[in-house]
């Protein structure tokens, strides 16, 4: 029986107010037995705990990406700011990662200072929690690995999260513990550079994700993404590696168990 892993969505997206529940009804149908949702914001990490609470086969990250770290700032507290975060980790069992969290350059108006601000307030709030982190890494490479080597995030370990960078960047990451995020971009034309990632890296650090709505494969692209395009992921990571897709599928889910520790408490 094929068992897929979904290890990075947002489900809480506009995207899907108009056919959330059947879509999310129609996964186990598809062999898409785990689900982690993950948070970009403070509503779109309390909008996970919402899905996690309604279907038992999902799990849930919390944090807010770079480009969102402003609602952070506002509350005037950074504090009581990251005392959300906790709370709302420690609310469920099944909140299994802080997430998605790090550095996003790619455009002009960035204020750096305050991402990397942000970055490491929640990478010590994973250690403090001792879960996993989700990383979010755009046009940042040096700067994400300098980061997450003074805050030595192989202590804490998780994911590099649609990965985008060079082969040698991924030895760096994956001589930290981290594992590589391999979803729709390995089947785009330009996708080269991933393409060469994956066939670099051991297929027991590749994890399965979507980032949906963002980022359908080739044949989808520009049309809003779900889990149910997975084994077009699956499938051109077994011909990059020449194994079969059922190999591809059963590791990842391993991995993907290992990756957010899950076990018989928070299954």
């Amino acid at each position: 029986m094929v068992k897929i892993f979904e290890t990075h969505a947002h489900y809480d997206d506009d995207a899907f107010d108009g056919d959330r529940e059947t879509l999310i009804d129609s996964f186990k149908g598809n062999g898409i037995y785990a689900v982690t949702n993950i948070g970009a914001d403070l509503k779109s990490s309390q909008n996970t705990l919402e899905l996690i609470k309604k279907y038992d086969f999902f799990y849930g990250a919390v944090g807010v990406h770079p480009s969102d770290v402003d609602c952070l700032e506002e509350i005037g507290d950074d504090e009581k700011a990251i005392k959300l975060l906790l709370d709302m980790a420690e609310s469920s069992e099944r909140v299994v990662a802080i997430g998605e969290i790090g550095l996003d350059y790619h455009y002009e108006d960035t204020d750096k200072p305050l991402q990397e601000k942000w970055f490491r307030k929640q990478l010590g709030l994973a250690r403090r929690l001792k879960l996993p982190v989700v990383i979010h890494s755009r046009d940042a490479a040096a700067d994400t690995i300098d980061i997450m080597k003074d805050e030595k995030a192989g202590e804490i370990g998780g994911v590099i999260h649609c990965y985008s960078y060079s082969v040698e960047s991924a030895k760096i990451f994956l001589n930290m513990g981290f594992y590589i995020g391999v979803g729709g971009v390995v089947t785009f034309k330009n996708g080269r550079k991933l393409v060469e990632t994956v066939e670099y890296t051991p297929l027991d650090r590749i994890v399965l994700e979507t980032d949906s709505p963002y980022l359908a494969p080739q044949d989808y692209r520009g049309k809003r993404n779900s889990s149910l395009y997975i084994p077009y992921v699956a499938e051109k990571i077994a011909e990059i590696k020449g194994i079969s897709v059922d190999e591809v599928y059963e590791t990842t889910w391993n991995n993907a168990v290992k990756m957010y520790n899950i076990n018989s408490r928070n299954a």
